[in-house]
């Protein structure tokens, strides 16, 4: 399908465009077609303060743990720039990176959903609609695909049309890469829609960006609410780890979840894979390209990132996978700098409970993994700021299994720890309680704030 088809069948159903937009390039008038989408309506529920009231945040995080507080933090607010990485190998993406290459885009996919429009029966059909995953059957998802892409399946009942054919342009747009690379026998087993969505924009954007943009167009993401790949790029990336024996691992699932390389769902606990034969001493990128494939690579951090770190109130530092979630966002030049002139609160969210990454780990040792992090290891490149610029308050789930070693905290310049409530779950373990949580950085961003105001005052 050339992009002559692909904006001709865009404008089916759609809004009439301004006629100023006819000579406009493809990716421009791509722009003004989403921007003529329907929006949400004015129902929707939105934070309890002003938009202009509401603190804002940039969160460090992958695409699973803190989604479980997203809907909690969009009632404080929704001036939010969510930062992920774009290096996961494992489940559908890895089998969409293997076929088309690319940047990984699922961690991506799932925070957007998260951000989606409820708020009426269309928004929850659209979010149905690419929250799907196919069966684990590949006979059966395969013939499930084209029964969506052909807009035969019922999760279409509810979309309305300029919808419907804006997404399912872009589903055929991705299955004609996949059948123009039919040698490399794509798998649709436990397929994501919403990454194939994703996926089918950025290849017709040549940008992960446009792709972004559009999904948040479609599933009606408010405006202020930012996803941003932590870097910008059409190429696919590897992250590597190096262990303190000296062990070299390549590729984000073999260092988390090793797997067999089904398409099966990923089991995250503990006790489900094997412990690594000593712990992690750095992650880094590695190349994926040509012979050497161990050759360490030194990607650029967006830019859009290191603004929002310039002028956010508060930067946190989220629960998750310590060293393939959090710190593949802070090894990149410039995050760390941009971090340590910062006078806000920088606050690190304490795992409940440990996984294979940290087997063993206190308080303390997360402390020293994100700053050796965002200290870097390039020695042409590297800092030597100290914990207590960085990180200056902890938050951590009550019965966490996680040792709070709140003398070693101190010595690493850390003293606000505060203690929320928690809930556990048979599977994940121990996990912080939503409102708790949130409630908790508030309380966190107003004492800054008030702080600040009696500096000021005492100043005069």
């Amino acid at each position: 399908m050339t992009k002559d088809c692909l904006c001709n069948a865009l404008c089916t159903g759609l809004p009439l465009l301004p006629p100023t937009t006819s000579g406009l390039p493809f990716d421009n008038r791509l722009r003004v077609l989403s921007m003529s989408l329907p929006r949400g309506n004015s129902f929707r529920v939105r934070s309890c303060y002003n938009l202009k009231q509401q603190p804002s945040l940039l969160v460090f995080s992958g695409g699973t743990a803190f989604n479980g507080v997203v809907e909690e933090l969009k009632k404080l607010t929704t001036r939010v720039a969510h930062v992920l990485p774009v290096s996961d190998d494992g489940g559908s993406t890895a089998e969409i990176v293997r076929v088309l290459g690319g940047p990984a885009v699922g961690d991506i996919r799932s925070r957007c959903l998260r951000l989606s429009d409820e708020s009426t029966s269309e928004a929850l059909a659209v979010r149905t609609l690419l929250g799907y995953r196919l069966p684990l059957d590949a006979h059966n998802a395969k013939s499930e695909w084209y029964c969506i892409v052909e807009g035969e399946h019922s999760l279409w009942n509810g979309v309305s049309q300029p919808y419907r054919e804006t997404i399912r342009t872009f589903l055929a747009y991705f299955q004609n890469e996949i059948l123009r690379r039919a040698s490399a026998c794509f798998c649709f087993s436990n397929g994501s829609i919403g990454n194939f969505f994703f996926a089918g924009s950025r290849i017709f954007f040549q940008s992960l960006d446009a792709a972004i943009f559009l999904f948040s167009r479609v599933s009606d993401i408010p405006t202020e609410s930012l996803v941003l790949p932590v870097i910008s790029t059409n190429d696919r990336l590897t992250l590597g780890c190096e262990l303190w024996d000296g062990t070299i691992i390549r590729g984000q699932n073999e260092i988390s979840h090793p797997s067999n390389g089904s398409m099966t769902p990923i089991n995250k606990e503990l006790s489900s894979v094997s412990t690594l034969p000593s712990r992690i001493k750095r992650v880094f990128y590695m190349s994926s390209e040509g012979s050497n494939l161990l050759h360490e690579v030194f990607p650029k951090v967006n830019p859009a990132v290191l603004d929002q770190l310039s002028k956010v109130e508060c930067i946190v530092y989220a629960m998750g996978s310590l060293f393939t979630s959090i710190c593949p966002s802070l090894v990149l030049l410039g995050v760390g700098e941009a971090i340590a002139v910062r006078s806000c609160p920088k606050v690190l969210l304490l795992n409940g409970s440990h996984d294979r990454e940290t087997v063993g780990f206190s308080a303390s040792c997360f402390v020293t993994a994100i700053t050796d992090a965002l200290n870097r290891t390039d020695p042409h490149n590297s800092l030597c700021k100290l914990p207590g610029d960085y990180i200056n308050a902890l938050v951590v789930p009550n019965k966490g299994l996680v040792q709070v070693d709140r003398n070693t905290l101190n010595t690493q310049g850390i003293f606000h720890v505060v203690t929320v409530d928690s809930i556990h779950d048979p599977n994940l373990g121990i996990l912080f309680e939503p409102k708790s949580l949130i409630q908790a950085l508030a309380d966190m961003i107003s004492e800054f704030k008030d702080t600040l105001a009696t500096d000021v005052v005492d100043c005069h």
